[in-house]
């Protein structure tokens, strides 16, 4: 795992919240369109397999009841989220997604989305595509007072 990641490490200097990613070696561009998950049937139950090989981040969003992200977006990723437990609630731009546990979403680069715990808290798995740093993160709404000065 080390090999994907060699030559690929921010450099040391300060950073600007949404300034260009300082790389000693160029990332890779952002997913455009969702993987096609593989499936694979074993003896004792299956996997799913959403990526193989690829440079990714990979988290696991826990969101409490009755709160949320904010309203954001990404300029240098495209992200992944497959909901774990029930009461997922994405939106994305004006759309508004309850996927059931294991329903991947697809979150383009560029477009504004958020989870958001309604009566129960629940997790995500999040697997973001392309240059992934939390200063990438335009807030258009946050309801802790994050809002990004200039998106």
């Amino acid at each position: 795992m080390a090999e994907l990641f060699k030559g690929q490490q921010a450099t040391a200097s300060a950073k600007t919240p949404l300034s260009e990613p300082e790389t000693t070696a160029p990332y890779p561009e952002p997913r455009q369109a969702p993987p096609e998950p593989l499936v694979v049937e074993k003896p004792w139950g299956r996997f799913i397999q959403y990526v193989l090989n690829e440079p990714v981040t990979v988290k696991i969003l826990e969101v409490k009841a009755g709160e949320q992200l904010s309203y954001q977006a990404h300029r240098h990723r495209s992200e992944l989220w497959v909901p774990l437990d029930e009461g997922a609630c994405v939106q994305i731009d004006d759309q508004i997604l309850r996927p059931k546990p294991m329903e991947p979403v697809f979150i383009p680069v560029g477009a504004k989305h958020r989870l958001i715990g309604e009566d129960k808290s629940y997790r995500v798995l999040e697997i973001s595509f392309g240059y992934f740093d939390e200063d990438d993160i335009i807030r258009f709404e946050d309801k802790y007072g994050r809002i990004t000065d200039t998106p």
